[in-house]
């Protein structure tokens, strides 16, 4: 049984539509790495909008062959009172370790590693690790470096103590549910430092990218690292000809008119109509989307099921929520557009649309 965490607290407090953006985009990248080492049930952790979560994941359910359901928080749990909560989908007679995922996160999923390390310290958690240039903006993970035995946590620290922090990528014994309560509980704060003090808890080094994609501008950064990783791994994914620059991601049922010019970073989703004559490069463009003529965004993420009008112009983290309509020749520099409006006047600076 593995475990996935869609909850993001950070952008929900805002009840802007990232939130469910990061969660759908980076739920779909974990359970396909999940069924790439033969995971058959996956139970997603959900507390927002459940419904249009499962509904949204069933056909990918159906397309992967795995089975996914859902434990649902009445009131938020934080990061680990949903495993409280989800103990019963997640307890068998196999005594297995399971996953624990965070999917507003984007990297690599080296998850069969992560298996035969688990297995090979004979602790009682595993928990992945990655490298960064500024660790004085995180908490910090320290280990004893032979063996990736974690020592201690340490907050945002001013003195340099290490260069490691938290993943979001967890392997996890059944007795670990025995730490937890049912009641808003931090695992990273309350359930891993009493593990590590009792030696049993140990952090293995996450090789390639990893990006918190929790905040539209880090979303944005996160699918170049994606693609990126996609060229290198598996670049017949990837769209290619002569409208393509650099690193183009075209679901198959999207339609591309005559003389755009696509990329680089780009993601168009299912169903979409990408008129002629249209400019896109860094941004996302989620299901349901039309783009008409001659209209250019940059750096942007487009809601489901929006339009963006003739020779209109979006840019600088423009982020339209879902059912949003731009009207022809509207420029748009930096606007946050809540769901279900209609944008008839230019957003000249960064706001935010109600």
């Amino acid at each position: 049984m593995w475990f996935i965490d869609c909850n993001d607290i950070k952008l929900m407090e805002y009840t802007l539509f990232p939130s469910r953006v990061d969660r759908e985009k980076g739920a779909n990248q974990v359970i396909e790495a999940l069924k790439a080492i033969g995971v058959s049930e996956v139970v997603l952790a959900i507390n927002y909008q459940p419904e249009v979560m499962l509904n949204f994941l069933k056909e990918f359910e159906t397309k992967l062959g795995i089975k996914i359901t859902c434990s649902q928080e009445t009131e938020p749990l934080g990061t680990a009172g949903p495993l409280a909560l989800a103990r019963n989908k997640l307890i068998d007679d196999s005594g297995e370790p399971f996953f624990v995922l965070n999917s507003d996160v984007i990297s690599e999923y080296p998850l069969k590693e992560m298996i035969e390390f688990h297995k090979s310290h004979g602790g009682e958690a595993s928990i992945m690790v990655t490298k960064v240039d500024e660790p004085s903006k995180y908490g910090v993970v320290v280990t004893e470096e032979s063996t990736g035995q974690v020592e201690k946590f340490v907050e945002k620290p001013k003195l340099f103590v290490g260069n490691k922090i938290n993943a979001g990528i967890y392997l996890l014994n059944p007795s670990v549910l025995d730490r937890i309560e049912l009641r808003p509980t931090s695992i990273e704060k309350e359930v891993f430092p009493k593990i590590a003090a009792e030696k049993k808890l140990y952090a293995m080094i996450l090789p390639g990218f990893w990006m918190d994609i929790g905040q539209p501008r880090d979303y944005i950064t996160g699918l170049r690292l994606y693609l990126d990783s996609l060229r290198k791994k598996s670049s017949s994914k990837l769209a290619a000809g002569p409208h393509i620059v650099g690193n183009v991601l075209v679901d198959e049922t999207a339609k591309i008119g005559e003389g755009c010019l696509i990329g680089p970073d780009v993601a168009i989703g299912p169903g979409c109509v990408v008129e002629s004559g249209v400019r896109l490069s860094r941004c996302t463009v989620m299901r349901g989307v039309r783009i008409k003529k001659h209209a250019c965004i940059s750096c942007s993420i487009i809601g489901w099921h929006s339009t963006v009008g003739q020779w209109a112009r979006v840019e600088n983290m423009t982020i339209l929520g879902e059912d949003v309509h731009v009207c022809d020749e509207i420029y748009s520099n930096g606007g946050v557009v809540l769901p279900h409006k209609e944008i008839k006047s230019s957003i000249l600076k960064p706001e935010i649309v109600m």
